[in-house]
């Protein structure tokens, strides 16, 4: 990836913040999967970054945020100012801190259409006070630093959480927390569960139920849901691993290589070999 740290402060390899530059046209051209929860902060700069073969235009200060497992990449010619935050589960699990912290399915692993924030001004001057602390922090490797450094990267998942919340008009009714609790349901269990009846029944609501609850918010069928997981997931194995699609399948919970190459042709249009080739 066509990324140079200017400047790297790292903690026993599992966190990790970087000031960074790009390359020269500043581009990325190829995507990346991703082996570690990654927070990019572009305070000045514009283009396109690409996340899960989707693209997403920023014009100014942006912070989006990237799973372990998602594809990445950035096709820009003016970044000016960027930072990498990079942490592992074991730095730092979201899963734990979800009660407190709220970014599971939020800013991670996230369930909504807009995989960004965009900080103002006042928000801004925050986050670059966390930023700046935990430079220091990185510096001085004193006592506890340990506990130091996962307050501030703490601090600073909750203020984007709260930068969400209020400028992106997440929903706090029922329909929206069941939505939040089945995508997380289904991230951690797509392999093997692929029947709505499954995550209804963990849910403690009938399927009809769930799929009136999502129709009430407007999304896509709890069906629909849980293939668009396999799909991407199928799609990142075949562009971003040399698995034969008989593992692929396998992995995926398919018993039959042969029913899950027609699940992906009926539903992206081609088989899996061909889309890996045209890709």
């Amino acid at each position: 990836m066509a990324i140079q740290d200017i400047e790297k402060y790292t903690f026993n390899d599992t966190f990790s913040l970087s000031i960074v530059d790009f390359d020269q046209a500043c581009v990325v051209h190829k995507q990346e999967q991703i082996d570690a929860y990654n927070i990019y902060w572009i305070k000045e700069g514009k283009g396109t970054y690409t996340i899960d073969f989707k693209s997403y235009s920023f014009d100014g200060n942006v912070l989006f945020f990237l799973s372990p497992g998602q594809v990445f990449s950035i096709d820009s010619d003016d970044i000016k100012e960027a930072y990498r935050l990079t942490f592992v589960r074991d730095f730092y699990c979201i899963q734990t801190h979800d009660k407190e912290v709220a970014c599971n399915g939020v800013l991670f692993n996230n369930v909504y259409d807009t995989p960004f924030i965009e900080p103002c001004e006042s928000d801004t001057q925050k986050l670059s006070f966390i930023l700046e602390s935990l430079i220091e922090e990185f510096k001085q490797e004193e006592t506890a630093q340990y506990d130091m450094l996962q307050t501030y990267l703490k601090q600073f998942i909750i203020h984007s959480v709260r930068i969400q919340k209020e400028h992106y008009s997440m929903k706090e009714d029922v329909e929206s927390k069941l939505f939040k609790e089945f995508s997380v349901l289904v991230e951690f269990n797509f392999r093997k569960l692929h029947s709505v009846t499954d995550y209804a029944t963990r849910l403690g609501v009938s399927p009809k139920s769930l799929t009136k609850h999502f129709q009430k918010i407007g999304t896509e069928t709890p069906s629909d849901f849980i293939k668009g997981r396999v799909m991407l997931e199928a799609k990142r194995k075949l562009i971003y691993t040399d698995d034969s699609v008989k593992e692929i399948a396998f992995d995926l919970g398919f018993n039959d290589p042969a029913y899950f190459t027609r699940f992906f042709k009926k539903t992206a249009g081609k088989s899996p070999l061909q889309f890996k080739k045209d890709f």
